[in-house]
């Protein structure tokens, strides 16, 4: 094959089918127009070729990094004067990634994952905006005048592993930033995630580690607003502003530190800001032995607590000091997992899996270890890994119950356990059970939101559900694993019949990884609207990737659609679009 280095960038119009929709041939004319007054002298100016037009998408080929971001960048610019005094429904908006990668070239094609990466990176862009890849921005940093924000690793659709993202922050005209999100009415933090100082990035896990503990004990507070940690951790690696975290987050304190682990010894700092004003209240370091770590733990937790609420009584400090286990082995192994579960890919999951059951082997009463292998167990079936369901399900069960027997009283076991319990197993009542409990426990921890909101969702009662979910939202705003949330939102206003709000979600969710449900549930929205060739046009990739593809077929898929008449309106949505029965 001929291969060659190239900075691929991959255009689309935002909202295409709308716009075709509203006037075919208008929309038609002034795409016309701007490709050959605005796109194609760009493109030849900065020395790229347009490898092909594809409806509503470009595909361009660069030599230079530097010369890909000029263009895409002018491009948006030139778009944003066209548009100026057109009224907003009838604006063409492109959103756009770039990478820079390897590609196969097959006579004017290219083809491969630098391909695939940008297509990826063109879909979680913003309108208007350009989101590029990590191998890109090292080679225009410091070579370009514009300014790009570090948006963390993000787990792609079909991208086996995650990738670092940068978004373009100052454009002409300037993106809109995100907008602030107001102070809950209670005391707010986040703790953002702390510096590995130890020289040795396979450290991070264990400093990623030391982070999720504090978070954990911090939530128990019930008086506490706690970020929660997958949103925290989208701002691993990057030069932050204090005030910027404390308006993005919603948050009134922000608790940044570093970790210093050498051989036996581990170091331990912290401050805690307050983000309004980038004030430090509070800043102290922890040294001792690694078979001190738990109690260098408690330290800091109980400072910030008492920084951030001096009066709270020390009572309400020693229920934030529970340790998950004594046994420092097993402790490793489980922060392991931890760093590995959060990636949501097949093999991130069984490595997390292998970690867990290695902490239940050094100590079996390992509560969490438990909690988390059954939720690698419902993230396996989610993701479509499992290949033994029914071995899944009876191990799944038999972790479910140690579990609850050894943490009746930790919240992240229940509500581990109770998604569990009701997605592989089946037994939906006593899961629901388990994470409505967790939510009493720990009203702070965005997982129990979480699950809970996927149980009401299977038990009929969505409008609970609904509201469970915009809890998990709100607790975690920039997770990664955001499309869990957007998945379910999707599913519960669907069954409800709020076909507008369902479409909403499920756009959002497809804008990353999503479940299989959400892709069919955007063509019966469509059907269900009124608007027929949009539902038409996202039924046929479907049928191009399986086309004996029958509805019959999907009846016992799709748990969220437990009621014979929610699957009757996915399947009447599915008729309309022409899919057979």
């Amino acid at each position: 094959m001929d291969r060659r280095l190239a900075a691929i960038v991959l255009a689309d119009v935002v909202g295409y089918s709308r716009l075709m929709e509203a006037d075919e041939a208008g929309t038609v004319a002034t795409l016309k127009k701007h490709r050959s007054e605005i796109l194609t002298p760009l493109v030849a100016r900065h020395k790229g070729r347009i490898v092909k037009l594809m409806g509503d998408g470009v595909l361009l080929e660069y030599p230079s990094a530097v010369s890909a971001v000029q263009c895409a960048v002018e491009l948006q610019s030139a778009l944003a004067a066209a548009n100026e005094h057109l009224p907003e429904d009838s604006r063409i908006l492109l959103r756009i990634g770039i990478n820079l990668g390897d590609v196969v070239v097959e006579g004017d094609d290219i083809l491969g994952d630098g391909v695939n990466i940008a297509a990826r990176l063109e879909a979680i862009a913003e309108p208007g905006g350009i989101c590029i890849s990590d191998s890109l921005y090292r080679q225009i940093h410091g070579k370009v005048d514009f300014q790009f924000d570090d948006f963390g690793e993000q787990a792609l659709k079909n991208i086996a592993s995650p990738v670092r993202v940068y978004r373009l922050r100052r454009a002409s005209p300037p993106l809109q930033p995100r907008p602030a999100l107001s102070l809950p009415d209670r005391p707010s933090i986040a703790v953002l995630p702390f510096d590995n100082m130890s020289g040795d990035s396979e450290q991070d896990y264990f400093a990623d580690g030391i982070v999720e503990d504090i978070i954990t004990a911090l939530s128990r507070m019930r008086w506490l607003f706690v970020i929660a940690r997958n949103s925290s951790f989208t701002y691993k690696g990057r030069a932050i502003d204090i005030k910027q975290v404390g308006r993005e987050l919603g948050v009134r304190y922000v608790l940044e530190g570093s970790v210093r682990k050498s051989g036996n010894r581990v170091r331990i700092t912290g401050q805690l800001i307050e983000a309004a004003s980038a004030a430090h209240l509070w800043a102290d370091r922890f040294d001792g032995q690694m078979e001190d770590v738990f109690d260098l733990q408690d330290k800091i937790t109980a400072s910030v607590v008492m920084a951030v609420a001096p009066k709270l009584e020390q009572v309400e400090i020693e229920r934030s000091r529970r340790k998950p286990t004594e046994n420092l082995d097993a402790y490793d192994h489980y922060l392991r997992g931890m760093a590995s579960v959060h990636l949501w890919t097949r093999e991130g999951n069984a490595d997390a899996l292998a970690h867990f059951y290695k902490a239940i082997e050094i100590d079996p009463k390992f509560a969490a270890a438990h909690g988390l292998a059954a939720r690698c167990y419902s993230q396996r079936k989610a993701g479509g890994w499992n290949v033994d369901p029914v071995r899944d399900a009876r191990e799944t069960s038999r972790l479910v119950r140690r579990a609850v027997d050894l943490g009746p009283d930790d919240a992240l076991v229940l509500c581990t356990a109770g998604i569990a319990l009701a997605y592989v197993v089946g037994d939906v009542e006593e899961g629901d059970a388990l994470t409505s409990k967790a939510l009493t426990l720990n009203p702070n921890l965005a997982w129990a939101w979480l699950f809970s909101g996927w149980t009401k969702l299977w038990l009929g009662e969505f409008e609970t559900a609904i509201e469970r979910l915009n809890n998990a939202l709100r607790l975690g705003p920039n997770d990664p694993q955001i499309f869990l949330i957007h998945d379910a939102l999707c599913s519960a206003q669907f069954c409800i019949g709020r076909y507008e709000e369902a479409l909403h979600w499920a756009l959002k969710a497809l804008r990353g990884r999503s479940l299989p449900l959400t892709e069919y549930l955007t063509v019966a929205c469509a059907a269900h609207l009124g608007r027929l060739a949009e539902a038409k046009e996202r039924l046929a990739p479907i049928i191009k990737a399986d086309p004996a593809l029958r509805i019959s077929a999907l009846r016992e898929n799709f748990p969220e659609l437990r009621r014979p008449e929610d699957f009757g309106r996915l399947a009447e949505g599915l008729r309309q679009a022409g899919l057979p029965d």
